[in-house]
């Protein structure tokens, strides 16, 4: 059943202004984040960190932020989703301010962190926002613009990354969010518009804490595991706890009146499928935005920079193709082709890529940078709208809380479990070429080496050669492994999302 659309704001200037306050704090997430992971070298050059250190610096903010969005949305269905927009952005802001200012790396991922408490608030606001704002063929525009939005952001991120770590410091990174946050705030305050859904219950503050505790014995073990062996005593105990906690988690959530996540929505094939897709593209390819950086600037030995810019073939795609997805796709296909599409096309570009990263040249890697970009853009938009099609519009704010907290989730279970997979080839490889060294110092050179940290090894050629060439050997298992569950989940979305759930829209003109 199509639901009516409602009346817009007559003004197309205040429209916009609508729209800018539910896009932009998804495009300061979204900007710091690409900017952090061409900053991550100079981080753990800076703060002398190491490669759990490092996981921690995008961990510790993908962690809270997976962890509250569901609460978040929650929390704006009740108290007013531009009254806790603006709470969001105060934090994100402030804690931007703590971030720059850091000089251990403990400190820097406690304020990491509250960055992530920020941004949950912030973006489970917006999107209940816009999914309450906007019905109908208008809301697949509303959902483009803030497709193309974040694009922007995350073309930006690796460039303005570069120069500003190149030229002004890792700091920096962090402290462009302090003026773009202050400004965010002014704006929603004189144009958004308070909306809250009247039958929202109380908080769901046992569910949040078992989900919130699962994830984070799950990301500890994952992190952990390669240092501490995956059959010790302590990882173990997180793995099992992890799961303990989850189980009791989904208990909690099936006997309350008004839970967190409604699991109800479980019953529909569609949401499930289009959630899969959702966390596949965020293990898959988000994951990659981080990881990419570090390669050009370890294997390829370039400034940060220069690693920006060559992030720009997977960027630049991510801010045109969500337009091109709106005017000439979305009329002619369904959601669910379009999402199977976008995961098939990012795997094969992650196989392009693993085929291509021992050569340690960028341009054999380019064709692979273009495609995963290619199908990011078809993705960024569309797994939203997807699972957004079939959720009630009361229920808004729950439901692009989970929406988000899978892609988060994704994000934190795909970075750290990549990780293992990282780690675990570059030590074997090391354990091949350096048989004359004994296990201790192998793990050691592993760690500098998975951090991107390879300047202790330039007074040895033969041993930086060989460090160089385990980077890439872990990043070829990295992108195989990768590819393999894009491509598995793109089977799995197919089967599961109904054509006529995620129909095409009417083409919109501008």
């Amino acid at each position: 059943m199509t639901t009516p659309a409602i009346a817009l704001p007559a003004s197309g200037t205040r429209q916009l202004l609508i729209l800018l306050c539910v896009s932009v704090p998804s495009f300061m997430i979204s900007l710091d984040s690409n900017i952090i992971a061409v900053s991550l070298s100079s981080i753990a050059s800076s703060l002398h960190a190491e490669f759990a250190d490092i996981e921690w610096v995008v961990s510790a903010y993908t962690l809270t932020f997976a962890a509250l969005l569901m609460p978040a949305g929650a929390l704006a269905d009740r108290f007013g989703r531009k009254r806790i927009l603006m709470i969001g952005l105060a934090i994100f802001t402030l804690a931007s301010l703590l971030c720059g200012l850091s000089h251990q790396v403990l400190l820097l991922n406690i304020c990491r962190g509250f960055q992530g408490i920020g941004g949950a608030l912030q973006l489970s606001a917006a999107l209940a926002t816009l999914s309450h704002t906007f019905r109908g063929a208008q809301r697949a525009k509303a959902f483009a613009f803030w497709g193309s939005v974040i694009g922007i952001a995350i073309t930006l991120g690796p460039v303005v990354g570069g120069f500003i770590t190149q030229h002004f410091g890792w700091q920096w990174a962090f402290y462009i969010n302090v003026p773009v946050g202050l400004g965010m705030i002014m704006l929603t305050a004189r144009v958004a518009e308070e909306s809250r859904n009247p039958h929202a219950g109380r908080l769901d503050k046992w569910g949040f804490i078992t989900f919130s505790s699962s994830l984070l014995m799950l990301t500890l073990a994952l992190i952990s595991g390669n240092h501490l062996g995956w059959n010790s005593f302590t990882i173990v105990t997180e793995l099992s706890s992890a799961l303990m906690l989850f189980v009791l988690f989904i208990v909690i959530e099936l006997n309350l009146e008004h839970p967190m996540l409604d699991l109800r929505l479980l019953n529909n094939r569609t949401y499930i499928g289009a959630s899969i897709a959702g966390l596949a593209y965020a293990c898959t390819l988000l994951t990659m935005l981080a990881y990419l950086p570090l390669y050009f600037q370890t294997a390829l030995g370039l400034d940060p920079q220069s690693a920006g810019l060559l992030m720009l073939p997977v960027a630049l795609p991510l801010f045109i193709v969500p337009r091109g997805v709106v005017m000439l796709l979305a009329p002619r296909y369904s959601g669910r082709a379009l999402l199977t599409v976008g995961l098939l096309i990012v795997s094969l570009g992650l196989c392009y890529l693993a085929i291509t990263a021992t050569r340690i040249n960028y341009l054999s890697m380019l064709a692979g940078l273009l495609l995963i970009g290619c199908g990011a853009g078809i993705l960024n938009g569309e797994t939203a709208k997807s699972a957004m099609s079939v959720v009630p519009p009361e229920r808004a704010g729950m439901a692009s809380g989970a929406s988000a907290t899978i892609r988060f989730s994704g994000m934190v279970i795909g970075f750290a479990a990549l990780g293992v997979i990282l780690y675990s080839q570059i030590y074997h490889s090391l354990i091949n070429d350096l048989p004359a060294l004994n296990l201790d110092s192998v793990r050691g050179i592993a760690r500098n080496v998975a951090a991107g940290n390879l300047s202790s090894f330039n007074h040895d050629n033969s041993l930086h050669r060989v460090a160089v060439a385990s980077f890439a050997a872990g990043y070829q298992q990295l992108f195989i492994w990768a590819a393999a569950i894009s491509a598995i989940c793109a089977v799995i979305t197919w089967q599961l999302v109904s054509a006529e759930d995620t129909a095409p829209y009417p083409r919109l003109d501008n």
